[in-house]
């Protein structure tokens, strides 16, 4: 009997995917825990081994959109591969009555004809990134030699591809200088366009559709209220500067910013616990743990994994898994499970050049914290004027939760915390 292959539990909410491409063909054989087919969810796009070794047959092709527990293939472990078709025979052409002898004439022999090409398997199509880079450039992927399992174009192979650019004409000769013609109170005409000006229709991917009903969902649900701070960056900029050699030689992973801005944000949820709570129903849920998101721009959108008890870890231990799951997140290779449960959020809208922001909270947390660009500015620091590295915080919340004094004190902590990292060591 052949074993089915059904679509497995997604995560929390997520009830179906797309199978965006089959890693095998109908009738070839695969073996357990190869990749047998790669899916795309609302949440993240991820590949799923087969459990069997045997001869795919596959019920349900790729492009086609599948609940969780369906059946999209069997795998019949028994079966002897399916014979790939033979190759089309070269056509033969039939021979043509010798010519009559002509004289003081040598005879002629006609060249044989060459055999017709052999058929050939068409490559997969490219993979989820792959699409979304030669959509961005415009560029066609049937023109690009695939250097992936049996020709499947992938994101190196777009971001690789060099557009052969068009022969360009010779300049003819500039004409002779011409009297300037007297100024006219008549419309200008707009000169023909050279060129092909047209506009692009790209499919929306399911995570950039989950993007964009959570953020409005977020906007209709929550009532979001924004508070603003600034930090003097100048000891977190001279604690790396300090040790980060030492700090990446020790732990294998180099000393950032997030990281610091995370225990400052562990440590002020502590003092105000409210921004890690949630609404529920007619419920306030309070937590005493914290799962931490952080928001990771990709190819594909936004996506927020997660750092599970982020309040058990060290600096270094939380360096570690956010570098970790940055990664996966960019890689395209997060599961639904490195998505699910944050508690809190934060934001680094600095990364690229971003000021000032209000971030949108992710439902149904309650607090999101916006980073953003250090810049060197005047400040007034005992009576006097000096330039200092500042960076503007944002800390959006939900105003149905968390009151307005709530919020600014969860943030003066923070502040606090990172203008004298001391705190943070000594968790006062």
């Amino acid at each position: 009997m052949a074993y089915q292959v059904r679509i497995p539990t997604l995560g929390e909410s997520v009830s179906e995917g797309t199978i965006t491409r089959w890693a095998k063909q109908d009738g070839e054989t695969i073996t357990a825990d190869e990749v047998l087919l790669e899916l795309e969810t609302d949440k993240a796009s991820m590949e799923i081994p087969s459990e069997k070794t045997g001869v795919l047959k596959i019920m349900r092709p790729a492009g086609a959109t599948v609940q969780v527990g369906e059946i999209v293939a069997e795998i019949d472990e028994g079966a002897a591969p399916r014979a790939m078709p033979p190759a089309a025979p070269a056509r033969t052409v039939p021979k043509s009555p010798p010519p009559a002898p002509a004289a003081a004439s040598a005879p002629s022999v006609a060249p044989a004809p060459s055999a017709a090409p052999a058929a050939s398997t068409p490559p997969p199509p490219p993979g989820p990134a792959a699409r979304h880079i030669a959509a961005e450039r415009d560029i066609d992927t049937t023109a690009i030699a695939g250097s992936g399992k049996h020709g499947q174009v992938t994101k190196a192979d777009v971001l690789a591809f060099q557009p052969k650019a068009a022969p360009v004409a010779q300049a003819a000769p500039a004409p002779a200088p011409t009297p300037a013609p007297k100024p006219s109170l008549a419309p200008v005409a707009r000169p023909a366009a050279t060129g092909t000006r047209a506009e692009r229709v790209v499919p929306m991917s399911r995570i950039r559709k989950r993007i964009a009903e959570r953020l409005v969902e977020a906007q209709r649900t929550a009532a979001i209220l924004t508070t603003f701070n600034e930090i003097d960056m100048s000891a977190a900029m001279d604690l790396r500067s300090r040790y980060k050699e030492r700090f990446e030689k020790k732990h294998g992973v180099g000393l950032g910013f997030m990281s610091l801005f995370g225990l400052a944000c562990i440590a002020a949820l502590r003092d105000v616990p409210a921004v890690n709570g949630e609404i529920r129903g007619d419920d306030v849920v309070y937590r005493d743990f914290v799962h931490l998101g952080i928001a990771v721009g990709t190819e594909r959108g936004l996506v927020v994994p997660v750092v599970r008890d982020a309040d058990q870890l060290s600096v270094a231990d939380l360096e570690k898994e956010i570098a970790r799951l940055a990664g996966l997140a960019r890689d395209g290779k997060l599961v639904p499970d490195d998505l699910m449960g944050g508690t809190f959020t934060i934001s680094n809208g600095g990364v690229y050049g971003s000021l000032l922001s209000t971030p949108i909270l992710n439902p149904p947390q309650s607090g999101i914290l916006g980073m953003h660009k250090i810049e060197k500015r005047p400040v007034v620091v005992n009576d006097q004027i000096v330039i200092r590295p500042m960076m503007y915080v944002a800390l959006s919340y939900d105003h149905r939760l968390v009151d307005g004094e709530q919020a600014v004190t969860f943030l003066v902590r923070v502040k606090e915390r990172l203008e004298d990292p001391a705190r943070l060591v000594l968790n006062v």
